[in-house]
C-alpha cells in the first residue's frame, strides 16, 4: 500500500511516494485484536454457562485490583488500569494479563544474559575514586547510574557536538568511508531518500570489502517509510540486517517496547547517538514541520565501549545465531580529554528494573542551583518528574523548558501544552521553538551535568520504550550545548497566561485523555 506526500525542498514543491502500513501489520494487527477477542469472548462465556465460574472471574478482578495498587509502579501508570479493571468486567483483567507488563521468554532471558557475559569488562574503583575526590555529588550520581544501568565510568573520550542534523550527516559520511574493520547502526527510523541512500552506497561498499556491517532497525518505526522485507534487501548487499521486536501479532506488549535508540558504531573506536533518526527531514532536506531542530553527539574514545555493546545486545536478541562478540569490537585508544561521561541504556521493566532515564533527569534537577534547561519534543510526564522540575524551580534555580511550536501530532502536542499552567505558575519558563519543530533531547545544568541522547520527557521514553543517553559531567562540549540552547531560546517563543487559553471541549478532551497517558 502507498501514500503520496508532498513536501518541499529548496521551497519547492516535491511529491513523494510512500509506503502505507503494509499488508503484514495490517494482518498482525488483525491477528491480534482476534486473540484478544477470542480471549476474552471464552472467558465471558464460561462466566454464562459454567456455573459458579463468574465466582471465579469475580476473585480474579479483585485479585487483579489488589495486585495493581500494591505494585511498586509508578501511580500514574496503576490509574488507568484501575479503570480498566473495575469499569470493564472480565475484559478489563483480561487486558491487564495481555498487555500490563512484559514477560521475558527463558531463550530471551538466557541470550540477554550471554550477550552482556561476552561484553568488555571494566573495573571503575580508581576512576570512581577520583571523582569522588573531585566532586562527592557527581560521584554518587555516577554510581547510581552504572548501577541502575549496568553501564560505566569513562574519561579521555573526545567529544563533538552536532547542533543540526546536517553538521552530524557530513561527519558521519566522512567517518562511515574511513571505516576499517566494522561499522554497526542502530536506528528508530530508516527511510529511503537522500541521508540514508547516501549511507547504504558506502555500506555496500565496505561490505564488498569484507567489513562487518551490521544494521538493526525497529520495525513499527519503519513500518511506513520501508518494505516489510527490508532486511532481506539488506542481506542480499552483504549486509547483516533485522528489524528489532519483528510485529508477529501477539497479543502482548510487542507493540508496546519498541526501540527508539540511534547508535553507530565504527571500528569500536567512534560513535554517534542523540535525537537524528536517518531519514531527509532529520538533516532538513525536506521540510515537514518547518525547521527540524535535532542534535547528537560523536565520541572518539573508550567510551564508545558500550555503544558497541547495547548494538550487540540489541542485534543479538534480534537474530537466530547468537552472535560472536570479538575482542576487536572494544578498541584501545590513547585519548586525553577532561571530564567524565557515562554512555547508558534504558528501557522497559524488567529488563531495567528502575527507570534509567528518568533518575538522570532528576539527580539533575535536584543538585542544580543555577540553571537546567531542556529540550524535548514532548512533555507528557508523570506526577513524580513534574514535581521534580516544580521542586527545581520553587528553590530558585532558572528551570527552561524548549519545545516544538510547530506540532507533528496534534493530540500529543495538545496535552504537551495541558502541563503549561502547573509548570509555569512553579516559576518554570516554557518556551517553543518559533521556526518548526524541536526534536532534540538535550539536558544540561550549571555548566556542569549534560544528557545527550533519545530520551524525550513523555512515558514513551521514560517507561516503555528502549532508549539510550549519555551522561556527562565538566566535559569539553558542555559549553558548545549551553551555547546552542542559548542560540535556541533566542529563536523560540517564551509562552504567557494568555496564551494557555483552551475552550471547554479542549479543556475536557485533555483531561480524559492525560488519564490514558501513561498507556498511550
Amino acid at each position: 500500500m502507498k501514500k503520496t506526500v508532498k513536501y518541499y525542498v529548496n521551497e519547492k514543491p516535491v511529491e513523494k511516494e510512500y509506503n502505507y502500513i503494509p499488508f503484514r501489520y495490517i494482518l498482525a494487527v488483525m491477528i491480534t485484536l482476534f486473540e484478544v477477542f477470542a480471549i476474552i469472548g471464552i472467558v465471558i462465556g464460561l462466566c454464562c454457562y459454567v456455573p459458579y465460574f463468574y465466582i471465579l472471574a469475580w476473585i480474579t478482578q479483585i485479585v487483579c485490583v489488589v495486585r495493581i495498587i500494591s505494585s511498586d509502579d509508578n501511580p500514574d501508570y496503576k490509574i488507568p488500569w484501575l479503570l480498566f479493571v473495575m469499569i470493564l468486567p472480565v475484559a478489563g483483567f483480561m487486558l491487564y494479563f495481555i498487555f500490563y507488563s512484559r514477560v521475558l521468554k527463558r531463550k530471551y532471558v538466557k541470550r540477554l544474559e550471554a550477550l552482556k557475559e561476552a561484553s568488555y569488562k571494566k573495573n571503575d574503583d580508581d576512576l570512581f575514586d577520583k571523582l569522588s575526590a573531585e566532586n562527592p555529588i557527581a560521584a554518587s550520581q555516577a554510581k547510581m547510574l552504572t548501577a541502575i544501568s549496568e553501564s560505566h565510568l569513562f574519561e579521555n573520550t573526545k567529544q563533538t557536538y552536532f547542533p543540526v542534523g546536517e553538521d552530524m550527516y557530513r561527519q558521519l559520511l566522512i567517518d562511515l568511508y574511513k571505516a576499517e574493520k566494522f561499522i554497526y547502526m542502530e536506528y528508530f527510523i530508516i527511510e529511503e531518500g537522500k541521508f540514508w541512500n547516501s549511507i547504504l552506497e558506502i555500506l555496500k561498499e565496505k561490505a564488498e570489502k569484507g567489513l562487518d556491517v551490521k544494521v538493526v532497525y525497529d520495525d513499527i518505526g519503519c513500518m511506513s517509510t520501508l518494505p516489510a522485507d527490508y532486511h532481506k534487501f539488506l542481506r542480499k548487499l552483504g549486509i547483516s540486517a533485522t528489524p528489532f521486536s519483528r510485529l508477529r501479532g501477539n497479543a502482548d506488549s510487542e507493540f508496546n517496547n519498541r526501540n527508539h535508540r540511534k547508535i553507530t558504531v565504527i571500528d569500536g573506536k567512534i560513535g554517534y547517538t542523540g535525537g537524528i533518526n536517518l531519514a531527509d527531514e532529520y538533516i532538513n532536506e525536506i521540510v515537514k514541520y518547518g525547521h527540524w531542530k535535532d542534535t547528537a553527539i560523536r565520541l572518539e574514545g573508550e567510551a564508545v565501549w558500550e555503544l558497541t555493546r547495547l548494538f550487540y545486545i540489541d542485534y543479538g536478541i534480534n537474530v537466530k545465531k547468537m552472535p560472536d562478540i570479538k575482542n576487536e569490537c572494544f578498541a584501545e585508544q590513547q585519548i586525553e580529554e577532561s571530564g567524565y561521561i557515562i554512555p547508558f541504556g534504558d528501557g522497559p521493566y524488567p529488563i531495567y528494573n528502575r527507570r534509567v532515564g528518568k533518575s538522570v533527569i532528576q539527580n539533575m534537577l535536584s543538585s542544580a542551583t543555577r540553571y537546567v534547561y531542556m529540550t524535548s519534543p514532548y512533555l507528557i510526564i508523570d506526577n513524580d518528574l513534574c514535581q521534580s522540575i516544580e521542586n527545581t524551580a520553587l528553590r530558585g534555580v532558572d528551570v527552561r523548558i524548549i519545545l516544538p511550536h510547530i506540532p507533528d501530532k496534534k493530540l500529543v502536542f495538545a496535552m504537551t501544552r495541558s502541563f503549561y499552567h502547573r509548570l509555569m505558575s512553579a516559576g518554570v519558563k516554557i518556551y517553543e521553538y518559533e521556526s518548526g519543530f524541536i526534536h532534540a533531547k538535550s539536558y544540561i545544568a550549571d555548566d556542569e551535568y549534560a544528557m545527550i541522547g533519545t530520551i524525550n520527557l513523555d512515558y514513551r521514553s521514560l517507561v516503555h520504550h528502549f532508549e539510550n543517553g549519555v551522561w556527562m559531567y565538566r566535559t569539553s562540549c558542555i559549553e558548545e550545548l549551553k551555547k546552542d540552547i542559548q542560540d535556541t531560546l533566542s529563536k523560540s517563543i517564551c509562552v504567557t497566561s494568555e496564551m494557555q487559553k483552551a475552550t471547554l471541549p479542549e479543556r475536557f478532551i485533555r483531561s480524559v485523555v492525560r488519564i490514558f497517558a501513561p498507556l498511550l
